[in-house]
């Protein structure tokens, strides 16, 4: 296959189209994408580790199953990456930390598994911050992970790696996973569409071992419809789950739904932070005002709520999210490696005791419950992904007082974490561009369960889009 980029499919499902038509092969996207990451990556920080032989051989495989016609799901032999916060059986999985160099797992994780099973083709580790703590994605194991719309600014985190990789055309999509932002906050600062799913969607098998229900895996695209056919491969419940999401009623898949209209929608609004008492970016506002006249042109009623979140539950979602990473098992030797950040994280959470820890997390699940309830009346929430355009490297960062580190990823980042504690699927679109031709997502929530509708949504919004103005599914990369 040619490697002019003209004849390149530029999407997921176009690679899967090519396969089909015989115009390409699994291996060709998978020789073209490795001949990206040798050239850009090193730029871009995208990846921890590589591994080529393995995706060559499951490529050779995917090749033959469709020449046979015996393929596995849509997206057969279609290249992605996987999260290094992910387990994957054989290939060293650091979790973004020095720490635990060397740690090769025996077992993949249930999304992992999945994903193979659909046929899909594993690039290697796309890089995390420790243990997926902070917004930014810049660990002692690799550089720093960059959006390549300016080199001096952070792709985000935790899935800062699977961003930058998207949005470089290092991958056709990526998998991802978000705690408290950490797939919608990438996406917005790198032009994709990052979409976090129901509580319950997901599997989070066999370790379990996320307990407050935030986390989950999700996909990063650069269009709504490669998200859904992503997100389809990796959803359902594994035999051991106790409880999971069910799907759309009539048992359509979600990038069905992204062909469907959703009908008239009661769409909530709001730009007031929900976890820091701080000034939102005009120019992040002027994308939240733009998407809320396109929401109005294709028919929907948008009304202004008050942010329906009460302060003081700040404390108890920081409470809960020390404890997450105090759980990590480390080594005392490992203890002595990690960032500052993740030791002050770890000496707070450390000091919570089993009491306050079972207290913060009742307090969090009826705080919850008080938001979906006022939340009930409407079919959607709108708000700015982020408050502030992407940040330089190293602007959030602050190594010496972790304390105010924390406080500046609150403050960049004060919408997100909402819906991880609600269970809401969100999804941040790229639907603005500051003067200085910077991304800014925009963010649609739905009711839990309702994945289905906001795919419907989304893919109505995306559509709505000029294509002229539509850069952010081609990135125009400053590197060459």
């Amino acid at each position: 296959m040619a490697r002019d980029s003209a004849q390149v499919p530029s999407t997921a499902l176009g690679w899967a189209q090519a396969f089909r038509q015989g115009a390409a092969r699994p291996i060709d996207a998978v020789e073209h994408y490795l001949g990206r990451i040798e050239e850009l990556d090193a730029t871009v920080g995208a990846f921890v580790r590589l591994t080529p032989d393995r995706a060559r051989e499951q490529a050779a495989e995917a090749g033959r199953r469709w020449e046979q016609g015996l393929t596995l799901s849509r997206l057969d032999g279609v290249p992605t990456g996987i999260k290094d916060l992910a387990s994957t059986r054989g290939v060293e999985t650091t979790f973004g930390s020095a720490a635990m160099r060397g740690h090769v797992p025996d077992f993949s994780d249930e999304v992992v598994r999945r994903i193979e099973a659909a046929g899909m083709v594993s690039l290697g580790k796309t890089n995390t911050p420790e243990f997926g703590a902070p917004c930014y994605t810049e660990p002692d194991v690799a550089p720093p992970a960059r959006t390549p719309y300016d080199l001096t600014r952070s792709a985000g985190g935790s899935s800062g790696g699977a961003a930058a990789a998207v949005a470089t055309g290092l991958l056709p999509v990526a998998h991802a996973s978000d705690g408290g932002g950490s797939i919608r906050i990438p996406a917005s600062v790198t032009g994709l569409v990052g979409f976090k799913p129901s509580r319950g969607r997901i599997s989070a098998a066999p370790v379990y071992g996320d307990v407050t229900g935030l986390s989950t895996s999700g996909p990063l695209a650069s269009t709504v419809r490669d998200s859904a056919a992503f997100l389809d491969v990796m959803v359902g419940p594994a035999v051991t789950d106790s409880v999971w999401a069910a799907g759309a009623p009539d048992g359509a898949s979600h990038l069905d739904w992204c062909d469907r209209e959703p009908g008239r929608l009661l769409v909530a609004r709001f730009n007031t932070p929900m976890i820091a008492d701080v000034p939102v970016d005009a120019e992040v506002l002027a994308a939240y005002d733009a998407m809320s006249e396109r929401l109005s042109a294709l028919g929907h009623e948008l009304v202004e709520v008050p942010q329906p979140f009460r302060h003081d539950i700040v404390p108890v979602f920081e409470t809960v999210w020390s404890v997450m990473t105090a759980s990590w098992p480390l080594s005392p030797e490992g203890e002595k490696q990690v960032r500052p950040l993740t030791r002050w994280l770890r000496d707070r959470g450390a000091r919570v005791g089993a009491v306050e820890f079972y207290d913060a997390l009742v307090r969090m699940r009826q705080a919850a419950a008080g938001v979906l309830g006022l939340l009930a009346p409407y079919d959607m929430v709108l708000t700015p992904t982020l408050a502030q355009p992407p940040a330089l490297v190293g602007a959030l960062r602050d190594d010496d007082d972790p304390a105010q580190d924390f406080e500046n990823q609150k403050a960049f980042s004060p919408f997100t974490a909402a819906w991880n504690v609600t269970g809401m699927p969100a999804v941040s679109l790229p639907t603005g561009w500051t003067r200085t031709g910077l991304p800014v997502g925009t963010m649609l929530a739905a009711k839990p369960g309702q994945d289905h509708v906001l795919y419907a949504l989304a893919a109505q919004v995306e559509a709505a889009v000029e294509p002229a103005s539509r850069s952010w599914s081609r990135p125009a990369l400053p590197l060459r």
